[in-house]
């Protein structure tokens, strides 16, 4: 294992990655504490942040495209999760912003941006031929 990788990684993937590994601890955190508390909303609001800035920075981790290629070209099927994380954020912000006795509801969606958002994205960027595999395996 080398952070070498991803050392010489752009920028971008460099901020997209930290971002997803400190929301991965921290939503395991928000999973493990009390909720309800004072520092619960607290460490949700950063997760959310988080989030927010680890799905918006995929936005420029982009393919190459010719100039008659279509604009969604440029990304991958992976890129779906931004879409679906975006949405569960939303969701999410929507119902702690009402209040009320619907509050737990907010769990459903932040569950599935952990879920969907770092577990199973996550995974997939350990697939061959990305920073992330070359950071675990190497070569």
């Amino acid at each position: 294992m080398s952070l070498e990788p991803l050392f010489e990684a752009p920028l971008v993937v460099q901020i997209h990655a930290f971002g997803a590994m400190a929301a991965a601890i921290l939503g395991l955190v928000q999973f493990a504490a009390p909720k309800g508390t004072a520092s619960h909303r607290t460490l949700g609001a950063v997760f959310m942040l988080l989030m927010a800035v680890v799905a918006g920075s995929t936005l420029w981790m982009t393919h190459p495209v010719g100039p008659d290629d279509p604009f969604w070209a440029r990304y991958s099927p992976i890129h779906l999760f931004t879409l679906l994380t975006f949405f569960g954020l939303f969701s999410a912000t929507i119902i702690l912003v009402r209040g009320g006795p619907g509050l737990k509801r907010h769990a459903a969606p932040l569950g599935g941006v952990f879920i969907g958002g770092l577990i199973v994205a996550g995974v997939l960027a350990f697939l061959p031929g990305r920073i992330m595999h070359q950071v675990a395996f190497g070569g």
